[in-house]
């Protein structure tokens, strides 16, 4: 499974973005997908994730900014980012849990997509 991210960009504080992550492959169903961002010198962060019942959650530096959303049909999850600020900048990755289709039936895998930069400038 391939998990492709894309969305991200250069906007002004205040602007919005939405990344996207979509996945490709034998896919069955997403089970799980979250987005990490990690700027540079600091620790990756959680920032927020979507189950399959879609229940979610997000770290309390985005709550009320960032919404989390997922298109079961294209198998694609979103980060609505909105009020963006500075230190909102970042490379923002998606970590997802699918579900493959296999001859047997199927199976559970973790993937990574490749990171999109978000640069958001005061």
């Amino acid at each position: 499974v391939q998990l492709q991210a894309s969305g991200g960009g250069l906007v002004q504080a205040g602007g919005s973005l939405r990344l996207s992550c979509s996945a490709s492959g034998s896919v069955s169903s997403i089970y799980y997908m979250a987005w990490y961002r990690q700027a540079p010198g600091r620790e990756r962060e959680l920032v927020a994730s979507i189950t399959s019942a879609g229940d979610s959650t997000y770290a309390d530096s985005v709550k009320g900014r960032f919404s989390i959303s997922r298109d079961n049909a294209k198998n694609t999850v979103y980060l609505q980012m909105n009020s963006l600020k500075p230190e909102d900048t970042a490379v923002y990755s998606c970590n997802g849990k699918i579900y493959l289709n296999m001859n047997w039936g199927k199976r559970l895998v973790e993937s990574w997509g490749q990171g999109t930069q978000v640069t958001v400038s005061s």
